[in-house]
């Protein structure tokens, strides 16, 4: 008979590696996974149509010729002097400062009949204004 106490070892669950192991799944499901975000709001979206509206506005063409004459949208003024100019340019205007101008000169023209139109335009207010220009310089 033996009477002295044995001494026992403390059954014990050592919880470090499993704390690991679920640190490195945690880990390993939060780097894989992919979060996708959705609107929450409802929106109608305006839809457009192909075709042109009517609210485009109508280009002037003034085309000054080789001798310095004015035509208009393709009539020709009765005279060169830039208070008949400008009356024409603003029966087409309508109050739209924001109509575009161009102005389609001949390589020809005089230089001043050029710089009226440009006068004119700049006096009524005409803000979208280009000169239309071909070809190329050889």
């Amino acid at each position: 008979m033996n009477f002295r106490p044995r001494q026992t070892e403390e059954v014990g669950i050592n919880l470090t590696p499993l704390i690991d192991v679920v640190f490195l799944l945690l880990i390993f499901f939060m780097v894989s996974t992919t979060f996708d975000r959705h609107a929450e709001l409802k929106i109608a979206l305006p839809q457009a149509s192909a075709e042109p509206t009517a609210s485009e506005p109508q280009i002037i063409d003034l085309v000054i010729d080789a001798s310095g004459r004015y035509f208009v949208n393709g009539r020709e003024l009765v005279n060169t002097q830039p208070t008949t100019l400008r009356e024409v340019l603003a029966q087409y205007l309508e109050g739209e400062r924001e109509r575009p101008l161009i102005i389609r000169a001949d390589a020809r023209t005089p230089h001043q009949a050029v710089v009226t139109a440009l006068d004119v335009a700049s006096r009524l207010g005409i803000s979208r204004l280009s000169i239309a220009t071909t070809g190329t310089l050889d």
